[in-house]
């Protein structure tokens, strides 16, 4: 269905600069897309990708220089991707109902416009709300409750004591609320300790594939509202993530730590447990967190420092060959020694 870059200002707060009833079929990157097709500028490093694309119109932020060009002028280009990226999608096949393949337990209560896929199993007394969609081989334990408008992609599993709230989005492979990983050490050798809690999914959480989200010991594992989880995640038991958090790929969140709201862990980092990440902190990628982050603060590094003196270290090593090699010629020089 095509729109008119007028129709597009309109919806993600922008302006067209150019033909405003020019109209536009779908959405494509700088280098593929062609003048039926609108992209976008979000990073200036494709600028010049930008001036030579064959799109028919441009997302861009003030100041871009495209001249000649047809432009929608947005303070976030990529905010705005994501406002017109829907006008551009098709919308999802109405509800199946309940596929024949389905089984249920006891007691199992489903809202209206189901759409449960084939292998799909419920357990005895499991809570699904309205418009819900079980893609195939979704597994939901005893006792699980989900809000409404909820999507488990094939082969997510939710144990017992998990509960999920509204827009819940997760993707394929995923498990909530298998046993975290406790145990003692006794004079027999490892003791496993009981997880009895469970796992609290708030409302507006989106969780990637093949995530892991562990079941407290005691009390909840707590996924707040609106956080972003990404593919192969690991969070720990009693970890608390605050709201509008982001995880990214790889990170692994050991037992009892606390992230507060916003906070933003990049790829392959990874905190010990019973540390706290204070709201608004950014931990970088491949970083180690092993005692309290600040609100506000941006780490890096193994272990954890401040970001501005992880580099000042990472450039005194860089410097420190240059620093041998002369130390090597003047101790020469002198007599000191010799090199092997």
């Amino acid at each position: 269905m095509s729109r008119t870059l007028a129709e597009i200002a309109a919806l993600v707060g922008g302006t067209v600069e150019g033909d405003p009833e020019r109209r536009v079929e779908a959405v494509a990157p700088l280098a593929s897309a062609g003048p039926g097709d609108l992209s976008f500028l979000a990073n200036p490093r494709y600028a010049r990708a930008a001036r030579s694309s064959a799109a028919g119109a441009i997302l861009a932020a003030p100041g871009e220089d495209l001249p000649g060009r047809d432009v929608i002028r947005v303070d976030d280009p990529y905010l705005a991707l994501a406002k017109a990226l829907p006008l551009f999608t098709p919308p999802p096949p109405p509800p199946a109902g309940i596929h024949a393949a389905a089984e249920r337990g006891r007691d199992v209560l489903i809202g209206d416009d189901p759409d449960i896929g084939p292998g799909v199993i419920l357990g005895d007394g499991v809570r699904v709300g309205h418009r819900v969609r079980l893609y195939a081989h979704v597994v939901l334990g005893a006792g699980v409750e989900l809000g409404d408008d909820v999507t488990l992609h094939p082969h997510v599993t939710a144990y017992s004591g998990v509960r999920l709230g509204n827009r819940v989005l997760v993707h394929a492979g995923t498990i909530l609320g298998a046993d975290g990983f406790g145990f003692a050490r006794g004079p027999g050798g490892l003791v496993k300790v009981p997880q009895i809690g469970g796992v609290i999914i708030e409302d507006d959480v989106e969780i990637g594939a093949n995530v892991t989200v562990d079941r407290g010991t005691l009390g909840d594992t707590v996924i707040s509202h609106g956080v972003k989880i990404d593919n192969l995640v690991m969070v720990g038991h009693n970890v608390q993530v605050g709201a509008g958090s982001m995880l990214v790929s790889q990170v692994g969140i050991s037992g009892s730590t606390s992230l507060g709201r916003g906070v933003i862990m990049g790829g392959q980092s990874g905190a010990v447990g019973h540390v706290t990440i204070g709201d608004g902190a950014r931990v970088a990628a491949k970083t180690a967190v092993t005692k309290d982050v600040p609100p506000g603060m941006t780490v890096a590094g193994v272990p954890a420092v401040d970001i501005r003196r992880w580099r000042r270290g990472v450039a005194a090593l860089n410097r420190l060959p240059g620093h041998l090699k002369r130390l090597a010629a003047a101790s020469r020089r002198h007599g000191e020694f010799k090199d092997d």
